[in-house]
């Protein structure tokens, strides 16, 4: 699934269906309602996972989790209460906790049942939640069905003895530590009679201890109890009740005639149709090489009674017979992270790795930024799984990703993540994938926070590891003082689009208004005019509008989205959007508020991650429009809004991709600023630039643009190489007060430095979004 492959989503889709349909039926009215919440987590799921998220094993669970978050969401939306941050909560990393059950994640059982592996929950939750028999369970996890009971067995002991250690964890009276530890022998019958008798006789008198015995004696009724609701919400009763009745662990012929109704997976690009097993393989082995590296290293480290319980520590399972089925691996095809797969009939041989690792545009102290990694096989052979160990500079450190009870946090990499699974390390990061197909490329990018005190010059660098083969790569580039950090960067063949329009106007009845909106006359700035709002959208819900037409490839995904917002003011605050098609518009808080000084007072810009609004909006080409955000009235004002998008298209080539954001001043005492462009490598295909830039005046010329050599001509607007900030956007149009949205092309230098200068006026320059094609 994790590849693309159709097919193997319509699978879990089939074996599935039924018991989403069972939950939504206990939460939502209606057979038309209930299929459109199925259908809606259904893609949402592959959304995500097409962003690197979602589930690894337990899809049930998760799925259950879904549903219930998307009737929260619906409802919510009908209620018109819905934030952008509410929206994006559909990756449940932990479980969504009904209000009516908050506290019930804290029980000992459910932080016990959080801690196993993936596996071991998928397997416990289908045969003791849920409670199938282990031939429905075994096509779920590729096993016969005494591998299903056999690993069942195995999972319960672990639940016992994560259970214990939970105990252990929080410091029982002394008398008690010796008696819980034998506890799990105990339950089994594998003390001494000696021990046993010494833990009845302590039991007898220890409230504590005889619960802890109780619970384990019978950790299936503490799952059904507590797990069962944790995943299902209040109504778990009733939809166990549906699934036993229904049989709802793989879903009938029927359930595949379903899919159509997934209306999103028909726009996936062809070549993520293709149905394939060998990236599903490569991500499974990168995760071994990951657990098994990353275990070595903590158990040489960590004392015993800290380890996480282990197989080889548990008794031996009942004599049956266990099969996994493995898929046979065949040479992965190209995903969007993935470069073009070397001709069928190349010739084998050995394989030859290069890596280069980079900070995305600049990593600049106090702020957040991005490490990009890339490695390519240049040899005529597929690799050995790699491993690569990233060391980061002094004051450097890795974003984690949210807990998801593995016992050692995950780090999130950005965007699509191509097979690779990542941890954190003293000094940085490891990282681990599996084999890398000959003439394949591959990339992933590591989210950091730059120190405020952390010393400039101090490269990021890493150490790769693939067999018997040993690569390593040093950037030549390190904490900066100055730049713009990277707010997302990918790899694929995608495109980079931006949008934006201004919210304030001259006056309709005014003489020379209307020239000037038509990019006529001498009046072309707001210095010449009292601005006013402008409403365009005629809705009665809005009082100040304006919207821009965006389109995107009809065959591709989005894989990030972010709105930005200014105005001359120092209070920034949220603003209403509405995708194409809608009917009511969305509130968006900011996640950052950014001011500065201007020449005419204080102007902030405003950021929000809209990646799932975008991402699940009906139509890929039509009006968006934004409303109703923190702004003034009067002459020298401005305000305005830009949407800028990062989507996968199959038509293009190989591409790399990096926003970056800023909120500098350019012009008076700051006439020119160089912002480095790190990560992105010169090739001799021009790079596509998207520039969003505030409070430009079309009448004040000697503003200019440069990606390497010499100045660059905007697609729109005037078309003036030398007045480039000219009050001109993508997606709208006439003259728009205050607000560029520019795009610039140019060949990329050996080190590539976005250069913005002005003579005369003084702007407020906010994102540039660069693609460039990577070398073939």
């Amino acid at each position: 699934m994790r590849t693309g492959n159709a097919a193997a989503y319509g699978e879990l889709y089939q074996r599935h269906v039924a018991a989403a349909r069972a939950l939504a039926r206990q939460m939502v009215k209606g057979d038309a309602e209930v299929e459109d919440v199925v259908a809606e987590s259904f893609t949402k799921i592959l959304d995500l996972v097409g962003r690197g998220g979602g589930p690894e094993a337990g899809f049930r669970p998760y799925l259950l989790t879904v549903v219930r978050r998307t009737v929260y969401d619906r409802s919510r939306v009908e209620s018109r209460a819905v934030t952008t941050g509410e929206i994006e909560l559909f990756d449940p990393g932990v479980p969504f906790v009904d209000p009516a059950l908050s506290g019930l994640e804290q029980s000992m059982i459910a932080k016990a049942f959080l801690s196993l592996p993936d596996r071991w929950r998928a397997v416990l939750w289908h045969t003791e939640v849920e409670n199938a028999k282990p031939a429905d369970v075994a096509p779920l996890l590729g096993l016969s069905a005494n591998g299903v009971a056999a690993l069942a067995y195995r999972a319960r002991e672990g639940l016992r003895q994560a259970y214990l250690q939970m105990h252990l964890a929080t410091a029982p009276q002394q008398a008690c530590r010796p008696v819980i530890s034998k506890m799990g022998a105990h339950v089994r019958g594998g003390l001494a009679r000696r021990d046993s008798r010494v833990v009845d006789e302590h039991m007898g008198t220890c409230a504590e201890c005889r619960s802890v015995f109780l619970e384990l004696t019978d950790v299936n009724r503490g799952l059904r109890v507590v797990v069962g609701p944790l995943f299902a919400g209040p109504v778990f009763a009733a939809y166990a009740a549906a699934c036993a009745k229904g049989g709802s662990v793989a879903g009938g012929a029927s359930a595949f005639r379903q899919l159509g109704k997934l209306r999103h997976l028909r726009r996936l690009p062809k070549h993520q149709q293709a149905a394939v097993a060998g990236g599903t393989a490569a991500a499974v082995a990168a995760a071994a090489v990951l657990m098994l590296v990353s275990g070595e290293e903590k158990a040489r480290k960590a004392p015993p009674q800290a380890l996480a319980p282990s197989v080889s520590h548990l008794p031996p399972p009942p004599v049956v017979e266990q099969q996994e089925v493995r898929p046979t691996p065949v040479p992965p095809t190209t995903t969007p992270t993935a470069a073009p797969p070397p001709p069928p009939r190349a010739r084998t041989g050995a394989a030859r790795l290069s890596a280069t690792i980079d900070p995305l545009g600049s990593l600049i102290r106090a702020h957040p930024g991005i490490v990009g990694l890339r490695l390519r096989n240049e040899g005529h052979g597929a690799s050995k799984p790699v491993v690569a160990d990233v060391d980061l500079p002094p004051g450097v450190t890795l974003v984690p990703a949210a807990h998801r009870g593995q016992g050692v946090a995950a780090v999130a990499p950005v965007g699509t993540v191509d097979g690779w699974s990542c941890r954190p390390r003293v000094g940085g990061a490891r990282c681990a994938r599996g084999p890398l197909a000959a003439g394949r490329a591959t990339a992933v990018f590591l989210r950091v926070v730059v120190a405020a005190h952390a010393p400039a010059g101090v490269a990021p660098a890493v150490h790769i590891q693939s067999g018997d083969q040993q690569v390593r790569a040093k950037a030549m580039a390190g904490v900066r003082q100055a730049g713009a950090p990277a707010r997302f960067a990918t790899d694929g063949k995608v495109v980079v689009r931006a949008v934006g329009n201004s919210l304030l106007s001259c006056a309709g009845d005014r003489d020379g208004c209307g020239d000037a909106l038509a990019r006529k006359g001498d009046r072309r700035d707001n210095d010449l005019w009292s601005m006013r709002s402008r409403d365009d959208d005629r809705e009665a819900t809005t009082k100040v509008s304006s919207g821009a037409r965006l389109q995107l490839p009809q065959a591709g995904q989005v894989v990030w989205a972010g709105l930005y917002w200014s105005a001359a003011s120092a209070a920034g605050g949220p603003i209403k959007f509405r995708a194409p098609g809608r009917k009511e518009y969305l509130n968006i808080r900011p996640e950052e508020v950014l001011v500065r000084d201007l020449p005419s007072g204080p102007g902030y810009q405003a950021y929000a991650d809209v990646t799932a609004l975008v991402a699940n909006a009906s139509k890929r080409k039509g009006m968006w429009w934004a409303a109703d955000m923190p702004m003034r009235e009067g002459v020298s004002q401005y305000a305005g809004w830009s949407l800028v998008v990062i989507a996968t298209d199959p038509a293009q080539p190989y591409s790399q991709a990096v926003v970056m954001d800023t909120a500098t001043v350019v012009g008076g005492q700051n006439g020119m600023i160089a912002l480095p462009l790190g990560g992105l490598h010169a090739t001799a295909t021009p790079a596509r630039a998207e520039l969003v830039t505030w409070e430009g005046d079309a009448d004040l010329g000697g503003d200019r643009v440069s990606l390497g050599d010499g100045p660059l001509t905007p697609r729109g607007g005037d078309r003036d190489r030398d007045n480039v900030f000219d009050s001109s956007a993508n997606g709208a149009e006439g003259l728009t007060f205050g607000v560029d949205v520019d795009t610039v092309e140019a060949t990329l230098g050996t080190d590539p430095m976005l250069r913005l200068a002005t003579k005369k006026d003084v702007v407020l320059f906010g994102v540039a979004a660069v693609s460039v094609p990577a070398r073939s």
